[in-house]
């Protein structure tokens, strides 16, 4: 019996100190994230460019860079690079199509030399109904898709993040900076299933009341799927990488433009981004009683 009342007691002594509380106190807070890249060794950060894909109607390698260079300005202690945006998918396919060109060259006898007909090169013999291969078609056989619809066509486009000379040389070109690249993926999504919605319900009193329903709807939107690359302009080597996926969806009857759905995700992105580079403070609140 103690006990039982040394606990009724306590509770009671619970519900008169928060009966006394007349008031509420909101309070902001700051969590520090600490950085997930050690940036000293750099001064400068050059946002060069991405290789880009999916939706058309949206140039998610120009837009990306802006953006970034944008809060790499305001949020980050590195100066930014000013220069043009790289055409990095442009530049992809002609690093892939040198080899080729090498190997052809390599093929050619010297000049004034006759190259036994044995020796020749042949091409692969036409089935029915197909026409000869060419040399041009079989370069651009080898060469990367010129249409990055999805993954798979941007995973061909990794050997230019491998390519360390080219890096060196870019880095050398603007004093060794930090090197942010990588591949922007912004496609249109379309999926259908149930949502909960809010729904005005009038009772038989003629009470309105809000009720929340499940329905079954069909919905579009987009989904963004970066990948941040970040590269050493001393050495032209990956020091880090990470990929991240957001995606927005809207009822069939909402008209929103791409570039708009764009901002949107990649503002879910940004501290995330930011994150790698600098410590940064999410901010929260707290409510106190007085």
């Amino acid at each position: 019996m103690t006990a039982r009342n040394g606990a009724r007691l306590a509770s009671l002594g619970v519900l008169l100190l928060v009966a006394a509380c007349t008031s509420f106190q909101e309070v902001t807070i700051e969590t520090p994230i600490q950085a997930k890249l050690d940036v000293s060794p750099f001064q400068r950060v050059l946002v060069v460019g991405f290789v880009a894909g999916g939706s058309e109607d949206v140039d998610a390698n120009l837009e990306t860079v802006r953006l970034l260079r944008s809060q790499l300005r305001t949020k980050s202690g590195l100066k930014v690079i000013e220069t043009d945006v790289l055409p990095l998918t442009e530049l992809a396919q002609q690093q892939a199509k040198e080899p080729a060109r090498e190997s052809a060259a390599a093929l050619q006898p010297p000049d004034g030399a006759v190259t036994p007909v044995a020796q020749q090169p042949q091409a692969p013999p036409a089935t029915a109904g197909q026409q000869p291969t060419t040399a041009g078609q079989q370069q651009g056989a080898m060469g990367l898709p010129t249409k990055i619809k999805d993954e798979r066509d941007l995973q061909a486009y990794d050997q230019i993040f491998a390519n360390v000379g080219f890096w060196k040389k870019l880095g050398e070109e603007f004093q060794s900076p930090l090197i942010v690249t990588g591949t922007v993926l912004f496609t249109p999504l379309a999926r259908a299933g149930y949502v909960n919605k809010d729904q005005e319900v009038i009772d038989a009193m003629g009470v309105r009341s809000v009720q929340s329903v499940r329905t079954y709807q069909n919905r579009k939107g987009f989904q963004l799927k970066p990948k941040f690359i970040f590269i050493d302009g001393r050495t032209g080597t990956t020091i880090y990488s990470e990929t991240f996926l957001e995606e927005t969806l809207y009822s069939e009857q909402q008209n929103t433009p791409p570039l708009s759905s764009y901002f949107e995700l990649m503002d879910r992105l940004i501290p995330r981004f930011l994150s790698t580079l600098s410590s940064q403070k999410i901010r929260g609140t707290r409510v106190l009683l007085k």
